[in-house]
């Protein structure tokens, strides 16, 4: 169920307001609005958030094996500030390293053909009166260089000439004898041998720096713990900084206040505090346009849905349903049908368990996720046995007994034994996936009149439930339509077959019927289903919106198709395993082989899970979240109840 809220509105004395949120955190019921603060303090806070952010970041991308990893240490707040602050430092220092290597790398690879350069023996004869310059010359124009100015080669490589250019004097300017082509080389900022052990310096300087941030990895819980902390003074300088206050001249009278929302069952909790602390408070019922949190209350079974829903951060608004009972229900089945095998369930079950135990050591063995997965495992399982799927193992290398233990709608081993039929028989295999399409298209019409079943009990005291009833009506003539055309078109026509159409009280044939229901269902849906006080207006709206309205029919098809996903993802998975099998066929039995066998099948099946738990997240998931959802009327937009408190 959704707990009834209450908004309140909390007033305290502006001079004692910070002792009234500590308060009020260590009180934890309230779920305060949003509130945006603004002081130097919270700056800081985030600030240091960021960096210390960014020093777990560095931390954890040293990988170390099991035997490096270093034993933890603590630190205090102070400590591990400083601590970021260095590990950040560390790291521009590293980055610094590498931008050097790269120029000097850059410049030692410009000069690499001219040998040794050093800037201080070219001043040194400059000193001496003779000027000398780097040049570069295409070598086929280096004969064209005027007879007034004097050069020495250098050398000639990749039909480039680099040679020096003497004078008595600086020259300020190109010399007109020279070429077009020829280009001056700058000189480097120090000698190549400087630059070099630059190099060789930073590179060390960058293992210096490595060693030093790996023996920081010790202190990566006590960042995360000193992050923990600065959100808790983030939020609560936060609530401080924006709090509303009055203003005055006298401090001693000035007053602060804010306003959130508390769970009715808090109420009186929440009451004796003010009274308590000397704190003035309003309580009233949240108005439609409020943002009002959602808090759910079930029982622990029906819990077990939460880390799904946490997971997805799906929550319903405070004016939807709570549909947490219905979802786990129908989850577990597609769950189960997506998988659709019984070892695979095994797997899963094993895989709860063994989270279970080791929940043990930290006393969390009944924690909701382990329970869900063990939840999960078991349905998987059940359903894995009624169709008699054991890692797609065909039904003639499985034992009878298992063949026995399967339901004959939905096994195709167990039809063909019953009727005398080849396990690999085409007849058994159309029989069993028709049954299964068909419970498909069952499970939405039950799934789905569940919704509006709900819609009714809701709109009850309105002729709104008139409408709900009339898409439940649409619903149950679309059910005929569907299997008509595409679960058993054969048993289920949509004209009048003699000796296939099923008559009511043997006068109206079931197809026309059906049809007639589902016409008087939208006839009701079209006229009550935007009721509001008026029956009139809720026609017109209808005739407004005539497109959507009359699209609503091809939609109730379609989400009910939708339903056959279940059916289709089942097979895939099946058809994978089948070929897995085959391929691991001609190798079992020879010793040689068995280490690709394991590999091949431990590879081939494990595959298959991850593509099957990725089918249950889009669609096991989008059935609960999207199709149900819609008929509910549901859009998820509510915001999960966090009250203010210590963290």
């Amino acid at each position: 169920m959704i707990v009834p809220m209450k908004k309140v509105s909390l007033v305290v004395l502006d001079s004692s307001k910070k002792e009234s949120l500590k308060t009020l955190r260590k009180l934890g019921v309230v779920h305060l609005e949003t509130i945006e603060g603004d002081s130097a303090a919270l700056s800081a806070f985030k600030e240091s958030s960021s960096e210390t952010d960014k020093a777990i970041s560095i931390l954890e991308e040293i990988k170390l094996n099991k035997k490096e990893l270093p034993v933890q240490e603590k630190l205090s707040k102070e400590e591990a500030c400083s601590k970021a602050k260095e590990i950040l430092a560390l790291s521009d220092r590293k980055k610094s390293y590498f931008d050097s290597i790269n120029q000097d790398t850059q410049e030692l690879s410009r000069l690499e053909l001219w040998g040794t350069v050093n800037p201080d023996d070219l001043q040194e004869l400059a000193q001496k009166g003779i000027f000398a310059y780097l040049y570069e010359i295409p070598s086929e124009k280096y004969s064209l260089i005027g007879e007034d100015c004097r050069t020495i080669v250098v050398n000639s490589v990749n039909k480039i000439t680099r040679f020096l250019l003497l004078s008595d004097t600086a020259i300020e300017e190109k010399p007109a004898s020279l070429p077009p082509e020829a280009y001056a080389v700058p000189l480097p900022r120090a000698s190549t041998e400087v630059i070099a052990d630059d190099i060789r310096k930073a590179h060390q300087g960058i293992v210096r720096i490595d060693g030093e941030i790996k023996a920081a990895k010790k202190y990566t819980k006590a960042l995360k713990d000193y992050k923990k902390e600065l959100a808790s003074d983030i939020e609560f300088e936060n609530v401080y900084s924006g709090m509303a206050h009055e203003e005055g001249e006298s401090d001693s009278a000035k007053l602060a206040w804010l306003t959130g929302y508390v769970p009715e069952d808090l109420m009186e909790k929440f009451k004796a505090a003010c009274s308590e602390n000397g704190w003035a408070y309003a309580a009233s019922t949240p108005s439609q346009e409020d943002y009002v949190p959602t808090k759910l209350k079930n029982n622990k079974f029906v819990s077990l849905i939460y880390p799904l829903t946490d997971f997805l951060d799906v929550t319903p608004g405070y004016n939807e349903y709570d549909i947490s009972s219905w979802f786990l229900l129908f989850f577990c089945i597609f769950f189960a049908m997506i998988f659709g095998d019984a070892a695979y369930g095994a797997l899963i079950l094993l895989l709860g368990l063994g989270l279970m135990f080791k929940g043990m050591k930290s006393g969390k063995a009944g924690a909701s996720i382990n329970l869900l997965v063990v939840l999960l495992g078991f349905s998987t399982m059940v359903w894995g046995v009624m169709t008699c799927s054991w890692f797609g193992i065909a039904g003639d290398k499985l034992p009878e007994q298992l063949i026995n233990m399967s339901c004959m709608p939905f096994s195709k081993y167990k039809y063909a034994l019953a009727n005398g039929l080849p396990f690999d028989s085409a007849v058994a295999e159309d029989y069993a996936n028709l049954n299964q399409k068909v419970f498909c298209f069952v499970l939405a019409l039950i799934q789905l009149s569940i919704a509006h079943i709900k819609g009714i009990i809701s709109n009850r005291k309105t002729l709104k439930a008139i409408g709900e009833l009339g898409s439940l009506l649409e619903l149950w003539g679309m059910f005929y339509i569907v299997m008509a055309m595409v679960g058993n078109p054969e048993e289920f026509p949509l004209g009048v077959v003699e000796g296939k159409t099923i008559m009511i009280a043997s006068v109206i044939p079931l197809p026309y019927l059906c049809i007639g229901v589902l016409l008087f269902g939208f006839a009701l849906s079209f006229v009550f289903s935007n009721y509001n006080g008026s029956i009139k207006e809720s026609v017109l709206e209808s005739c407004k919106n005539i497109i959507s309205v009359l699209l609503g029919i091809v939609n109730v098809f379609s989400d009910m198709v939708s339903y056959i996903r279940l059916w289709a993802v089942a097979l895939a998975g099946a058809a994978i395993s089948g070929t897995i099998n085959e391929m691991a066929g001609p190798m079992i039995g020879k010793f040689s082989m068995i280490i690709f066998v394991v590999v091949l099948l431990v590879f081939g099946h494990g595959l298959n899970l991850m593509l099957n738990l990725l089918s249950v997240i889009v669609h096991g998931v989008r059935l609960n979240t999207l199709e149900f959802s819609s008929h509910l009327g549901m859009s998820w937009s509510g915001i999960k109840y966090r009250p203010f408190s210590e963290k």
